[in-house]
């Protein structure tokens, strides 16, 4: 009988990625995530199961990330972007499909995860983690209250003056700033973004640093006093600081989701399919939320979870503060241009 080749070599790929955990591949798998996100053992036991062997790189930004797989440098076969950067990166064309929707364990993806604005049918990406983007004080060390505002870090003669850490992240930083001010985070207009960078090179003076890495550890040595943080961040920031408090700034804040993606030039694709499959799975998406101390999409996950997770309301948010929250959303070219602009200028 007569058959497609190209059929055949569909049916044995899917094959290898959706049957039972006897089922074993060979070959390597090259995953670019964020600093301190990715569990080793859970990638120890990924290889156990699958044969697979794992090397692993790291990022502290999106920008960064995009501009090493630009210039061709990394040969990873799994990235995580933010969602904004999934919908960059789909563009710019350089992301395989791997139609995730079709994947067994995809049927767990909860709303809106399972049809997300910037990917809604699931070809080129599958959820990894979700949170959001304020700040974090240590109550110890703080005299006095702090106001649940932007303006409590954006003050230069506020609260932090001297012992504030920011993120080294144009897209965060200049959209918590927008938010302060009441601007459009996607505004082109010069005199917008003139406000924004008059707020921030106001703020500069107070700044110890902008690093978007370590802030759990520079937070627990009490080397600053607050921190912009992302939710999970604040999370293990308290577990190892109990004094520590996460702040919903009530101007707005930044809602995210990262996702896991096939880069167009991967060398092990197959293998890479294999571990988003394998992630989709309740009990590794609550293993991944444990260590990384982010919420996930997968329904049933929850009960491989620590319970502790659910009692911080940095990770389990109040619902009052639901209307705080600004999912991302993509800019024009003219709106990024702008935005890079002010974050050259300060950073210069």
């Amino acid at each position: 009988m007569w058959i497609r080749r190209d059929l055949l070599a569909a049916a044995l790929s899917a094959a290898v990625l959706f049957t039972g955990p006897a089922a074993r591949a060979a070959g390597d798998l090259f995953l670019f995530n964020w600093t301190n996100y990715t569990d080793p053992a859970l990638l120890k036991k990924f290889e156990a199961e699958t044969g697979i062997k794992v090397t692993l790189d790291v990022y502290d930004s999106n920008e960064t990330m995009l501009a090493k797989l630009q210039a061709g440098g990394g040969g990873y076969d799994v990235v995580v972007p933010s969602d904004y950067m999934v919908d960059i990166m789909v563009k710019a064309g350089l992301l395989q499909e791997i139609d995730a929707a079709q994947m067994p364990g995809f049927a767990a993806v909860m709303p809106p995860h399972d049809k997300p604005w910037y990917d809604p049918e699931r070809k080129y990406s599958a959820p990894y983690m979700w949170g959001t983007t304020g700040f974090t004080y240590d109550s110890a060390k703080v005299q006095g209250p702090v106001d649940d505002s932007w303006w409590s870090i954006f003050n230069p003669d506020g609260p932090f003056k001297g012992h504030l850490a920011m993120m080294n992240d144009s897209v965060e930083v200049f959209n918590a700033a927008a938010y302060y001010l009441g601007i459009d985070r996607c505004t082109e207009s010069n005199e917008d973004a003139g406000k924004i960078f008059k707020l921030l090179a106001a703020q500069k003076p107070a700044v110890a640093l902008y690093n978007s890495d370590g802030s759990v550890e520079r937070m627990a040595a009490g080397e600053v006093v607050a921190h912009m943080q992302w939710n999970g961040a604040a999370h293990r920031t308290k577990v190892k600081r109990p004094s520590a408090v996460f702040v919903y700034p009530k101007e707005g804040m930044s809602l995210w989701a990262d996702n896991l993606v096939v880069p167009k030039d991967a060398k092990n694709p197959d293998n890479a399919k294999i571990f988003i499959a394998w992630m989709l799975k309740p009990e590794n998406a609550g293993a991944a939320s444990n260590f990384t101390t982010y919420m996930n999409a997968i329904k049933g996950s929850e009960a491989f979870m620590d319970k502790a997770l659910s009692a911080d309301p940095a990770i389990n948010m109040p619902p009052e503060y639901l209307e705080r929250l600004r999912p991302a959303k993509n800019c024009s070219p003219a709106a990024v241009e702008l935005r890079d602009r002010v974050w050259t200028r300060l950073k210069s």
